[in-house]
């Protein structure tokens, strides 16, 4: 057929992803509810290279990711005040179970930024504010923490913003080469793109630059991770805002903005992330048949070429549809299409039906002195407080300004300055 090709070369990348696991965001829930695979997701789109960290602290890809200057076909909606879980996988289509090896050790945070299109918007440049950070809690990092919560990072979205569209950045930041020289300190981000339903007015004032925000100055970027004991790791960034703290339009009669951009296209039948299959045309005869059999395959066509490093499940199903109709048509049942419901694949878990306890592991053995603590149960949950190992203070490092070796250029792990595993 005629997309042979193309879902060759997809499933070519997709196989490529488990070679080079490191880890990247895929998806998110609402409140607990799925949005779906990729869905509202601004990814790499290499998918091959998908779960690589930044190339680099500087760059535009700091922002929301390799392609994250380009934004995607949906923009999922949130309430002002839910809880907005991110998952961090090791194999972007979910094949196996992981989302981080343990010797990543670092941060997490998550930023927002109002934008006039969550589709259209870059990305990059000023108007960042933090929502959420947690590093060292005395026990372990905030990456530890995803291991046995099978990569989820639980935060609150502010119940006062003001609402319309705004891009959400999660980040892990991974501390395993930051000692080196030269120091290689692994962001990995991404951005989710919703429309924010609220009737607050709020503007959060400490916004920051992506890039820019962070710098080799910043003693984080070269911190020791790996040595006992654990100096008080020094924040970057803006402090995450809290509610009641921004400032407010002085309005008296205030109407909450609508969505109007990135909602699921009418007629949706099958989706796969961001594309969605549609009613095809109706048909009685031969002729309108195998119009309606070709509007199909066209469809799927688009479906294999937009498929991004998730997977393709829904242009499986897609292909299978596509099938029904053409075998309709060949046996003369002309009158149609034959509807697409018995196609339809299961929804995606929801985040209380994912399976709990720690999923298997990638790893490449012991990475440094630091020995591994005990897993916890619950949740990475949102707004923790600064922990006695966390200063504010600010920091001067001599470290240079451009990585050329191992990790986030070269896909490897490294310790004792030496390249040495391909799996993180």
């Amino acid at each position: 057929m005629r997309f042979s090709n193309i879902k060759s070369v997809v499933l070519a990348v997709a196989a490529a992803q488990a070679v080079n696991a490191h880890t990247c965001f895929t998806n998110f829930f609402v409140d607990g509810v799925n949005q779906g695979d990729g869905t509202c997701v601004r990814m790499s789109n290499i998918n091959s290279q998908a779960t690589n960290s930044v190339h680099g602290i500087t760059g535009n890809d700091m922002a929301c990711g390799v392609n994250g200057q380009n934004g995607v076909d949906r923009v999922c909606g949130v309430k002002a005040g839910a809880k907005v879980t991110f998952e961090y996988r090791f194999w972007p289509d979910g094949a196996q179970r992981g989302s981080i090896d343990k010797s990543h050790k670092g941060p997490c945070e998550v930023y927002m930024k109002k934008v006039d299109s969550a589709i259209k918007d870059q990305a990059i440049g000023d108007g960042w504010f933090s929502i959420y950070r947690d590093g060292y809690d005395g026990k372990q990092w905030c990456s530890e923490k995803l291991i046995p919560n099978n990569g989820h990072l639980t935060v609150t979205i502010p119940q006062d913003l003001e609402g319309g569209y705004y891009l959400l950045r999660p980040a892990v930041l991974a501390l395993h080469q930051a000692d080196k020289n030269p120091a290689d300190p692994q962001f990995y981000v991404g951005c989710a793109q919703i429309f924010l339903n609220s009737n607050g007015a709020a503007k959060p004032k400490n916004t920051v630059s992506i890039p820019g925000y962070v710098s080799f100055k910043d003693p984080a970027m070269t911190y020791h991770v790996w040595e006992t004991p654990l100096k008080p790791f020094v924040w970057y960034g803006a402090t995450p805002y809290v509610s009641g703290s921004g400032s407010k339009r002085n309005l008296h009669v205030r109407t909450p903005p609508t969505q109007q951009e990135g909602l699921p296209p009418k007629g949706c039948l099958i989706p796969n992330d961001n594309w969605c299959g549609t009613a095809l045309p109706s048909c009685s005869d031969e002729g309108s048949c195998y119009a309606s059999s070709s509007a199909c395959f066209d469809q799927l066509t688009t479906c294999y070429n937009k498929a991004g490093p998730t997977g393709h499940p829904g242009c499986t199903a897609w292909e299978k549809y596509c099938g029904a109709v053409q075998s309709a048509c060949k046996a003369g049942n002309f009158h149609g299409p034959p509807s697409a419901s018995s196609y339809v694949p299961p929804k995606p878990a929801n985040l209380n039906e994912v399976p709990a306890g720690p999923p298997p592991q990638v790893t490449d053995g012991d990475y440094g002195s630091s020995s591994d603590s005990s897993s916890d149960s619950g949740d990475v949950s949102s707004a923790p407080a600064p922990s006695a190992y966390e200063s504010s203070s600010s920091g001067k490092s001599s470290a240079g300004t451009s990585i050329n070796t191992c990790g986030s250029n070269g896909g490897l792990t490294c310790k004792t300055g030496l390249c040495c595993s391909a799996a993180g």
